[in-house]
């Protein structure tokens, strides 16, 4: 259903730190993007599908980027570990705790996530669960 999303930042280098080491613990990889006249950006995927992908971009309109109010990026995370690790990872890199990780049975029984602010003040969240992950891995889809 998607076919990319992204964030905006003020210092793609530090971005850049802060999501390699958060997303290679989900398994996405850092994509070369051409330059097409557009902003310079970033680019992660899964290396077994071209889509969706997510992007880190310097805004288009040459303003700072700003976190926006309300918004937040999720990540599907392959285990609980995963979760673990991307969390440490995110604050190892920049990014500040806007939830440990642990288990959310409010959301559902087997709900396991964390949540990260970046370096840019935009807040993403990592979650597993385990019915989630099984049902995406039948259609290949994680």
């Amino acid at each position: 259903m998607l076919s990319h999303f992204g964030v905006g930042s003020r210092d793609l280098k530090r971005s850049e730190a802060f999501y390699d080491a958060v997303l290679a613990s989900l398994g996405l990889r850092q994509r070369t993007v051409e330059p097409d006249g557009s902003a310079p950006s970033l680019c992660w995927v899964h290396p077994d599908r071209p889509l969706p992908r997510f992007y880190v971009y310097t805004p288009f309109n040459g303003d700072p980027a700003t976190a926006g109010n309300g918004v937040m990026i999720a990540f599907i995370a392959p285990s609980i570990d995963a979760v673990d690790a991307a969390h440490k990872a995110g604050l190892e890199h920049g990014g500040s705790d806007a939830g440990a990780p642990g288990l959310r049975p409010h959301y559902a029984p087997d709900y396991y996530g964390a949540y990260l602010i970046d370096p840019d003040e935009n807040k993403i969240h990592i979650v597993h669960r385990e019915e989630l992950v099984r049902e995406l891995e039948k259609t290949a889809r994680l």
